[in-house]
């Protein structure tokens, strides 16, 4: 039985399962299409790009008539479509626009999402979700904002961080998980706490509720 958040496909005469989410993008060679993840590697397996975009669902946007390409590893859209691995791949230009707007629309889904019962609940949930941005060449890091009873920030926890978010603090990534910044680091600087609690306060928590994510 196919896992959820998995795809199936034969690549090299063997059967692969992969985790949607380690897809950064979807290339088309003629019958053939090169599925290229996380860490470097490239899938190549027969398939059709309908077919692909049934089955990885909506965290996609078609690009190219032969390029799909991952919601959560676009950068930025500008002359290229810039990814979070430091690739630049050629679009059409003329649709700079209506990408712009799906990926607005389709990062606004992703966010509200956390808002509807699905945030992680244990650290192998969080690195499960965060798979595809173990391998980024800069520092990434999920963090759940603590608040007291008059809603303001005290301190964060880190759920989720990369190693090159561990190797910016200069700690060992199991150092850093679980555990609060205020209990790493003596000198928390309270400007920062007063920025990430209006970003948090704005964009996830309801009124009432005392706790926070954002992603930095």
């Amino acid at each position: 039985m196919q896992k959820e958040g998995y795809i199936t496909i034969i690549s090299d005469k063997k059967e692969l399962e992969l985790d949607v989410r380690t897809i950064l993008y979807v290339s088309m060679k003629r019958n053939n299409a090169e599925l290229h993840v996380s860490d470097g590697r490239v899938f190549l397996t027969r398939a059709t790009m309908k077919n692909l975009i049934e089955k990885l669902g909506d965290g996609f946007i078609l690009v190219h008539r032969s390029i799909l390409v991952s919601v959560m590893a676009i950068h930025e859209v500008s002359d290229r479509i810039y990814l979070s691995n430091g690739e630049a791949l050629y679009y059409v230009v003329r649709k700079k626009k209506a990408i712009r707007e799906q990926l607005a629309e389709k990062q606004k889904k992703l966010i509200g999402s956390f808002a509807n019962g699905n945030t992680p609940q244990t650290a192998e949930a969080y690195h499960d979700y965060y798979r595809s941005f173990d391998h980024l060449p800069f520092a990434f890091t999920d963090i759940e904002m603590v608040f007291d009873e008059t809603r303001h920030a005290v301190d964060w926890i880190f759920r989720y961080a990369n190693e090159e978010l561990a190797k910016l603090e200069k700690l060992p990534l199991e150092r850093l998980l679980g555990n609060s910044f205020g209990s790493l680091f003596s000198n928390m600087d309270s400007k920062w706490l007063r920025s990430y609690e209006r970003a948090t306060l704005c964009l996830f928590v309801p009124k009432g509720l005392t706790t926070g994510r954002k992603q930095i």
